[in-house]
Formats: structure tokens, C-alpha cells, sequence
């Protein structure tokens, strides 16, 4: 498994959460719905957390995510047309 589906997992997470939510609602969104896929992704179930930050930062550059500039602090928020 590639970090890269920690990018559709956060926007997964962000939608189930109504289209922003704080880092550790997503973290623990993340964990309740997807701990199977974690628990067998090598790697990755050790640096996920810290991995996931990396992906918004990735989604902010695709403009998938607002910038820090346009939410709340430790909010992660999705573009309209993303929600």
C-alpha cells in the first residue's frame, strides 16, 4: 500500500465529516473506518499519522484542500466543489 491513499482516505474522511473537521477527527475517522487496511499496510501502519499530514499537504497543492491561509488553524477543509 502507497501513501498515496492516505490522499483519498483524508478526502474520504473530510466528506464523511461534513467537508472540514480538525486533524484528530480525521485521524480517528480514519482509524475507526479503515484499522484492517492499516493493520496490513507494513510500513505505513507505523507513520500513517504523520504521513497523513504529507497528504494534505499534496491536496492543498492540487487544490483539493483550502490552504492554511483560507481556514480555521488545525482545520482541514475541502474546496466546495470537493464536498
Amino acid at each position: 500500500m502507497s501513501q498515496e491513499v492516505l490522499e483519498e482516505w483524508l478526502i474520504e474522511a473530510i466528506q464523511a465529516l461534513g467537508g472540514s473537521a480538525a486533524i484528530l477527527e480525521i485521524c480517528q475517522w480514519v482509524w475507526a473506518e479503515k484499522e484492517e487496511e492499516l493493520r496490513n499496510a507494513g510500513d505505513l501502519f507505523f507513520t500513517w499519522q504523520y504521513d497523513i499530514r504529507w497528504a494534505a499537504s499534496r491536496l492543498r497543492k492540487k487544490g483539493i484542500l483550502l490552504g492554511t491561509d483560507e481556514s480555521r488553524r488545525g482545520i482541514w477543509e475541502l474546496k466546495r466543489e470537493m464536498i
